[in-house]
């Protein structure tokens, strides 16, 4: 269910939208700004609150990729497999990341602390390769600039 935080939260967003229920993304993006992630109870305490089905609220939790229905890591890196991204070293990266962090696309650290996810475009084509960690865009990426970048993320 949801914290009385998260509801207040939630309520006060409502009069925002044209419908109760298109409230929904804003209701999961604010419980996952609380939990790191949106899990099935969450889903069930939205719907209750928004008058949706929690098979409405996981079809659209599942089309936006930045909705994460699984526990994720204290950081996220989404790392941009774009056109522009794999011409100027997209797979560079991957691999260097793959090998400092020992993960795949979709893989947590064994420590928690960061989880790796492919994303579609950053909309840094012009500085590509890009990753963003957290709300924290980085672009010309090479393997000396991904491991000062990682460093500053406890």
């Amino acid at each position: 269910m949801l914290t009385e935080e998260e509801r207040q939260e939630i309520e006060a967003e409502i009069p925002r939208y044209p419908q109760k229920n298109a409230t929904c993304i804003e209701a999961m993006k604010i419980v996952q700004r609380h939990r790191g992630w949106v899990s099935d109870e969450a889903l069930q305490g939205i719907g209750d609150l928004l008058g949706m089905t929690p098979d409405e609220l996981d079809s659209l939790a599942t089309f936006y990729n930045l909705i994460f229905r699984k526990p994720v890591g204290r950081h996220v890196i989404l790392i941009c497999d774009s056109i522009s991204c794999w011409i100027m070293g997209y797979e560079r990266v991957r691999e260097h990341l793959h090998v400092r962090l020992g993960v795949e696309p979709g893989e947590t650290t064994a420590d928690g602390r960061f989880t790796l996810l492919p994303i579609a475009c950053l909309g840094a084509c012009d500085h590509a390769p890009a990753l963003m960690i957290d709300d924290d865009l980085h672009v010309d990426l090479d393997p000396e600039k991904i491991d000062r970048i990682l460093q500053s993320y406890p």
